[in-house]
């Protein structure tokens, strides 16, 4: 069945085990991905989120409203398949990491960014061995080849379900180093996402805020906060 076109058919949604892990049953039918591969996933925990989803599936089949089951889709048939790629991607950041750049006026701002950027920077000095350096405006900033070498390191160690959510972490931040600080715990994800608006918000609160662009803001901040949730979910207990 080609589960982004179904209408609803089933009555019965269930939480399967298997030798790989956990899956999802339409009475009794393993649900797969677009890709037709088995929808498989780590725990428990994150099965349940996915088979709620379809227990909520009214008609027809919606992925819009079924982020859980929109990420497992995307780290089987995606991330699992390109998992190196991926990585690369995201430690590039870490050469142009938003903390890093900041404002040269008016000083209010400036100081907001010291504030609320410079402890975070520090815990990745102390915590991951990764010093960064901070520049004022556009420019490139060249970063200690080490330290870019030790985030690559430690974004390689993750598995295809955690790297899923942490593509998102990073790109919607802006930041490898406020995501890093999240999946770490160093940062509530709803702060973190606090800190990547520092600019626009200082924006807003200069010029007021642009009906369209809150409407994309809120919509970036709830898949912001999805993607810590699936990260922790797919995070086997103990």
């Amino acid at each position: 069945m080609n589960d982004w076109t179904a209408k609803r058919f089933w009555t019965d949604v269930a939480v399967t085990e298997t030798e790989r892990g956990f899956g999802v049953a339409l009475d009794g039918r393993p649900v797969k991905t677009p890709a037709k591969a088995p929808l498989v996933v780590p725990t428990r925990a994150l099965a349940e989120q996915i088979a709620a989803e379809w227990d909520a599936v009214e008609k027809v089949v919606n992925p819009e409203v079924m982020p859980f089951t929109r990420s497992a889709n995307a780290a089987i048939d995606k991330v699992a398949t390109q998992h190196a790629e991926v990585v690369h991607l995201l430690t590039e950041y870490g050469g142009s990491d938003l903390l890093c750049y900041r404002a040269t006026t008016p000083a209010e701002l400036v100081a907001i960014q010291v504030q609320g950027w410079d402890p975070v920077l520090q815990w990745a000095t102390d915590d991951l061995g990764a010093p960064l350096t901070t520049g004022q405006g556009i420019a490139p900033i060249a970063q200690p080849q080490a330290s870019l070498d030790r985030l690559a390191e430690i974004v390689m160690q993750q598995d295809v379900f955690s790297l899923t959510g942490f593509h998102d972490l990073v790109s919607m931040s802006g930041s490898l180093i406020l995501a890093l600080a999240v999946q770490a715990g160093r940062l509530d994800p709803a702060q973190a996402w606090d800190l990547s608006r520092i600019d626009e918000d200082w924006q807003i609160s200069q010029w007021g805020a642009d009906d369209e662009a809150s409407v994309t803001a809120e919509r970036k901040r709830t898949a912001f906060l999805h993607a810590h949730s699936f990260c922790r979910l797919a995070l086997p207990a103990g």
